[in-house]
């Protein structure tokens, strides 16, 4: 690893973690909070959980594992080039959805709705509770107990109502302050790498076309590229080919954008990066405007196309319905889950009910819930 920068993370510059522990050996901080995610249950049960298509619609689709990993790959190189702490932003990367429901963005959505009354439900909150609270592995505290600067990459945004209730980690929302800069590059890591590859997946599953995608302005500009070097590459080759180098041009522009940025601020420090009006990491404009056009071909062509929304619509029932069915009556619950939920209740009446069987159902995986619906509601079911 190269020299860090000045206003990179490092284990020195440090908050914390909120429950003391002796300092690791033979790894940094943040590859302690990297291992500690990977070995976590929520991370394996990402396999499982819905990207764009529901898991069992086929093998070659991605799920929120493979998507956070793809995250994990981008967000690596851009801290490496950036002279930014790579472990860390690995560690941001691999832990970013592992709050999120079954079903990808249908499923939250739905128990958003299904949480109106109890403070809603955001998958991005629901990621930072399931790391300090909700996953049980070790003997001196509950979670995982990450570094404050995990945790602060984790949570991307948040109510000022709900800030105040995280205490140090909400503070930076309070205050108006940037996260670090390796939380800051990982939230465009996303970006990049979802949007591309929900394209390749899109077209996999044959619900857009290249010709369609022709019309958008980044993707046509590498087809024109390949076709020209390439004239008789077709098929997944062909895709591949855009795809990766839609991506290195959205990696390059994010890279020299902030490294200019950077240069102009000169930070000395990660308490420095934190007082910018405005994020250091970023794509320049026009770069950014062809981003969004993208984003806005894929929500209309792809996320409203009518295959993805009979499953989506599929999954909001699933989900509404288990809701709505636990609540009515715990006994429906497994019986661990039914202790946490009376506990709950006790403590913070039906809010708090709430709150357990929002933290069950936003744990399962797809193919879980399905069967969990089946269970309960299909009356061929009987066991």
């Amino acid at each position: 690893m190269s020299k860090l920068a000045p206003y990179a993370a490092t284990d020195a510059s440090s908050r914390g973690r909120r429950h003391k522990e002796p300092g690791p050996n033979y790894r940094t901080e943040y590859q302690r909070d990297r291992d500690r995610i990977v070995h976590s249950s929520a991370f394996r049960r990402l396999e499982y959980k819905t990207q764009v298509f529901v898991n069992h619609e086929g093998d070659m689709f991605r799920t929120r594992l493979t998507h956070s990993i793809e995250v994990a790959q981008i967000s690596r190189s851009i801290a490496r080039i950036l002279n930014l702490n790579e472990d860390l932003s690995e560690t941001i990367a691999l832990a970013h959805d592992l709050g999120h429901t079954p079903f990808g963005h249908a499923g939250q959505d739905a128990l958003n709705y299904c949480m109106k009354d109890y403070g809603g439900f955001e998958h991005n909150l629901q990621s930072l509770r399931t790391v300090d609270e909700l996953e049980k592995s070790y003997a001196d505290f509950a979670g995982l107990n990450l570094t404050f600067e995990s945790r602060e990459g984790i949570l991307k945004h948040c109510s000022p109502i709900k800030a105040k209730a995280l205490g140090d980690v909400g503070q930076r929302f309070l205050d108006k302050q940037q996260p670090n800069l390796e939380a800051q590059a990982v939230n465009l890591a996303d970006e990049i790498a979802y949007n591309n590859h929900d394209v390749d997946d899109g077209l996999r599953a044959g619900l857009i076309s290249i010709e369609q995608l022709n019309e958008v302005a980044l993707f046509n500009t590498q087809f024109i590229a390949v076709k020209s070097s390439y004239p008789k590459l077709q098929g997944r080759r062909l895709v591949h080919e855009i795809i990766r180098r839609v991506i290195n041009v959205l990696v390059v522009d994010l890279i020299e954008t902030s490294q200019a940025r950077l240069q102009a601020a000169a930070p000395e420090s990660v308490d420095d990066v934190r007082q910018q009006g405005q994020a250091l990491i970023g794509f320049s404009d026009e770069m950014k405007e062809q981003s969004l056009e993208l984003k806005r071909f894929l929500r209309n062509e792809l996320y409203r196309h009518y295959r993805v929304h009979r499953m989506t619509n599929k999954a909001d029932r699933i989900i509404r319905d288990l809701f709505d069915g636990f609540m009515t009556d715990l006994h429906l619950l497994p019986p661990e889950q039914q202790k946490t939920a009376s506990a709950y209740e006790h403590n913070d009446g039906k809010h708090g009910r709430a709150l357990a069987v929002a933290d069950y159902i936003a744990g399962m995986t797809d193919r879980y819930a399905i069967r969990e619906h089946r269970r309960i509601f299909d009356p061929s079911e009987l066991t």
